[in-house]
Order: C-alpha cells, then sequence, then structure tokens
C-alpha cells in the first residue's frame, strides 16, 4: 500500500493543490506526481515551539523536490535549525504559522559555515551561507510566501566559525540561485542578515515587513532584481542594501534593479511590528545604500515611491574600484534623517591589489521632500583628489534641515579620509547648512529649495574643487550677512532665476563667496 494513503485539497495563494501526506510521522514518503501540496506536520513536525523541527521541515522539502511542489507550514511555531531549500520548491507559511530560529542546545544546532571565499576582504558574515535559518545555493526556481513569519529570535547578529560553530546569523540566504521569489512573510530579529542574496539572479522580493536588529536586505552581486511594496524597520544597520562585494572570489556587479513603493525607518527594535512605533533622536540606520562593499560596481538602478522615517538618508557610495553609475532616484518623502543624501566615491581598495579608482557618474535624484534633517550633516556629494564625481542631475527637491548651528560647530576643512570606510558623519559636523559639494564636475541643480527651521549661520552651500556646476530656479534662506555660496577652486559656475543671489556667472573662483 503507497504510504501517501490520503490526500485532501488545500489553497496555497488562489490554487486549490493536493495535499500530500505520509502515512505516519516519520515515514519515508513515496514521490508523488508534480505539483503537490506537503504539510510538514505529515513529515513528524510538531510546531508547539519547542520540539526542534527542522528534520522534519528538510524531509518535506527533499520529498517536495523529486517532483516539484509546495511545502505548507500551517498554524503553529516551528522551532528550527538550517533550513535547506531545494530548486523548484516552495515554502508557504500559512496565517499565524512561524518558523523560530532555535538555540543550540545538546550539542545541536545549525548547518556548520561551509568553506568562504577564502579572501581576506569580506568578513565573516558575507562570506558564508549555510550557517542560517533558511539557506539555498546553487538552485533554480525557489519561492517562499505567506502570511506567516519567519523570527530569528535564536540567531546571532554576528559570530565567526571558531566562537559560534553551532550559531546561525541569517534569516535566509542564498548563493549563485536564479528565479528566486519571497513575498509577504514578516521577518523579526533576523540576525546579522534578514536576507543576503549573493550571486543570485531574477529575484523578486514582494511585500514583505521585516523588523529586524541588524540589516535587513543586502543583494550582493546580484542581477534582474525587484524589490516592492516592503518595509525594513533596521535601528542598527542598514534597510536596503546593494553591495558588489569579493565574496565569490571575483567582481561581480549588481545591476538592474528596482526598488519602488517601499518605507525603510529607524524605528525601535520590535515596535514596527507590534504598532507603537517608538523612535530616539538621529542616530537611527535603517538606509537605503549602495557599497561600503564595492568591488564589482553598480549599473541601472531605479529608485522610486520610498518613505524614510527616523533613519539615515539614500547614499550611493563606491570606495573598493567598481563603477556607479546610471541611477534614478524620484518621489521621495524623508522625515528626521540623519543626511538626506550622500554619494561618495573613496579609495578604501578592499580587494585585489591593482584595480583602479571606480567612478560614480549619471546619477539623477529628483522629486524629493526631505524635512527636519539633522543640521550637523548636510547632503554631501563628495569624491577624492583627482577622481571627481560626475554628471550629476538633482531636481525639484525641497530640502528642509533642522538648523541652529554656526561656522563655529563646523570642521572647517574637513579631512579627505580617502581610504576610510564611506559613512555620512565621516567628514564631522559640515561648513554648509543645506549641500557640501567636493571634487565633482558637471553637477546641475533645478528648482531645489534649501531651508532651515532655527537660523543657521553657515552658508547654505559649500563647492570646493568643482567644475562645471549649474543653479537656475533654486532657492535658500539665508541669515543675515551670510554668504549663500562659498567656492574654493570652482571653475565655470552659474546661477541664474534664483534666490537670493542674483544671476552670475564665474568662469573661475579660487575663493569667491556670493
Amino acid at each position: 500500500m503507497s504510504t501517501f494513503s490520503r490526500r485532501r485539497m488545500v489553497t496555497v495563494g488562489a490554487a486549490a493543490l493536493p495535499l500530500v501526506t505520509a502515512g505516519t510521522a516519520n515515514a519515508e514518503p513515496t514521490p508523488p506526481g508534480p505539483g503537490g501540496v506537503f504539510d510538514v506536520r505529515r513529515f513528524g513536525a510538531r510546531g508547539d515551539g519547542v520540539t526542534i523541527d527542522s528534520d522534519a521541515i528538510n524531509r518535506a522539502i527533499d520529498t517536495a523536490a523529486q517532483g516539484g511542489g509546495t511545502v505548507y507550514f500551517p498554524p503553529g511555531v516551528y522551532a528550527s535549525y538550517s533550513i535547506r531549500l531545494k530548486s523548484r520548491v516552495a515554502l508557504y507559511l500559512d496565517q499565524n504559522a512561524t518558523i523560530l530560529a532555535a538555540v543550540p542546545a545538546n550539542g545541536r544546532g545549525y548547518d556548520p559555515a561551509e568553506p568562504g571565499a577564502g579572501n581576506p576582504y569580506q568578513d565573516f558574515g558575507h562570506s558564508h551561507w549555510h550557517n542560517s535559518l533558511i539557506w539555498g545555493e546553487g538552485l533554480e526556481d525557489v519561492t517562499i510566501f505567506g502570511p506567516g513569519r519567519i523570527d530569528g529570535k535564536g540567531l546571532v547578529a554576528g559570530g565567526s566559525k571558531e566562537s559560534a560553530p553551532l550559531q546561525g546569523n541569517k534569516a535566509i540566504s542564498l548563493k549563485l540561485c536564479r528565479n528566486v521569489a519571497i513575498r509577504d512573510v514578516t521577518i523579526v530579529n533576523g540576525g546579522h542578515f534578514g536576507i543576503l542574496p549573493t550571486g543570485v539572479d531574477n529575484f523578486r522580493i514582494d511585500g514583505l515587513v521585516i523588523d529586524t536588529n541588524r540589516d535587513g536586505i543586502n543583494i550582493d552581486c546580484c542581477k534582474n532584481v525587484r524589490i516592492s511594496n516592503t518595509t525594513v524597520n533596521s535601528p542598527n544597520d542598514d534597510g536596503i542594501v546593494l553591495k558588489s562585494s569579493y565574496a565569490l572570489n571575483t567582481a561581480r556587479a549588481t545591476e538592474n534593479v528596482t526598488i519602488d513603493n517601499c518605507m525603510v525607518s529607524g524605528y525601535d527594535l520590535g515596535t514596527l511590528v507590534d504598532g507603537t512605533y517608538k523612535t530616539a533622536g538621529y542616530g537611527r540606520t535603517g538606509r537605503i545604500k549602495f557599497g561600503t562593499e564595492a568591488n564589482g560596481g553598480f549599473k541601472n538602478i531605479a529608485i522610486t515611491n520610498i518613505i524614510f522615517e527616523y533613519c539615515r538618508g539614500l547614499a550611493l557610495e563606491t570606495v573598493d574600484g567598481g563603477l556607479l553609475e546610471d541611477v534614478t532616484v524620484s518621489n521621495i518623502t524623508m522625515r528626521n534623517v540623519q543626511m538626506p543624501f550622500f554619494l561618495r566615491l573613496g579609495a578604501r581598495m578592499r580587494g585585489p591589489a591593482g584595480v583602479p579608482v571606480g567612478t560614480l557618474r549619471r546619477v539623477n535624484i529628483s522629486d524629493v521632500v526631505a524635512y527636519n534633517s539633522d543640521p550637523r550633516y548636510p547632503s554631501t556629494i563628495a569624491g577624492i583628489p583627482g577622481h571627481a564625481i560626475e554628471d550629476i542631475r538633482i531636481s525639484n527637491i525641497r530640502h528642509h534641515t533642522l538648523g541652529g548651528l554656526s561656522m563655529n560647530d563646523a570642521v572647517a576643512d574637513p579631512p579627505e579620509l580617502e581610504t576610510a570606510y564611506p559613512e555620512p558623519s565621516m567628514f564631522g559636523t559640515l561648513p554648509a547648512f543645506g549641500w557640501f559639494v567636493r571634487h565633482a564636475k558637471g553637477i546641475t541643480f533645478d528648482n531645489v529649495e534649501t531651508r532651515y527651521d532655527r537660523t543657521d549661520t553657515r552658508p547654505a552651500i559649500v563647492l570646493r574643487d568643482v567644475a562645471d556646476v549649474d543653479f537656475h530656479h533654486t532657492r535658500t534662506d539665508k541669515a543675515p550677512n551670510v554668504p549663500t555660496f562659498t567656492m574654493d577652486g570652482v571653475t565655470d559656475f552659474r546661477v541664474t532665476t534664483s534666490r537670493p543671489v542674483a544671476d552670475t556667472v564665474v568662469d573661475r573662483a579660487d575663493h569667491r563667496e556670493l
């Protein structure tokens, strides 16, 4: 008699599919035909929040993989160690179903961290994938979906193979996969990374809620990525991050990415999902960022319809030799952010020797409202000597800072820090209240309004080593006897139809104030 002695119909999404069950809890099921739904309880999972259910879950996945199908989690709490994904298998978490990362105990824990890239350029977290709650490598056609929850309570936020051989530090990690979708689930306490895909192509994230202690989503060396309708709260680290690290032992670009209709925030941990939305002062992270790992570079990126709340703003960075080019950012609202925009080209060069400094060029930022930002850190465009950021278009911006500072609060000559880790606060309190631009060329500001709440006696805009810069139809607040523009080493400057500065053309200025 077949061990598949009973079948019933369940609804997953909009489709009714046959539920395949095992005759006994620990029996080895016979492979079914394609399209089955495999209830983890029928493979021995208890769902009581205490029993470790990972063996049963992995049995269900192994069986589903033989013909393709959906592994179904009915309501319950499934304490688990590593869950190993397989090609052509979906995990469906029903309403009130939780996969709970268990704390290692009694000599049991997560899969060991596999041998990593073996290079000195990446930290432990970026270089290993198997030491995770849910992981997959070399897979295709994988989906994780449903209204349930993934709770990484038993994960650690860092760790190393030596210090924590049984511990897991990621909620979901994927390496060298394609055709992957994660939809609708909630992730809390995701460890070092809530979701870490590396070298994953044709990847879709849609409708997630993430409330986590470190990074929310890290997209590393991936191509053709869509992140939509997703909220990420990450007060202590980044929300949505694009990276192009050397973790695969090659420089691979992250390209063809859209991020739309999302929110990133820095509320107190857990207060997004519980609906209390508690906040603290400036300094929360929670942002959207490119860079910090930037060997392969970033190409063809579109970001639109995003809300930033109590976090840092948008950071576009390349410091390890990669190209960052062809980026559009539009329809953004920001409130209580540390720095609305940070564009940084640096020369940290954490990667193989002999790679030249990268480029940052062809970026359009438009239709943004940034309100009540941290007065210490105006929006910044900062290249390094001999390597200018190029061809930046900034238009239809309302840039409002809290204000209230003076030049006595600022670093008059901010250090270059060419080889440093890129961070908006890296230069200290800056000598402008609106925009600080250094080592750049081909910069256009069109219909940009720069305001403060409390009188600020720093210039609105500081330009240093900047060529070919236009300000058209701009408007700034101005304290008495304080210049709007301070220019040092500036060529081909013009301002037209703007307030409070009259139309002006400057061919060259070693130092000038307007």
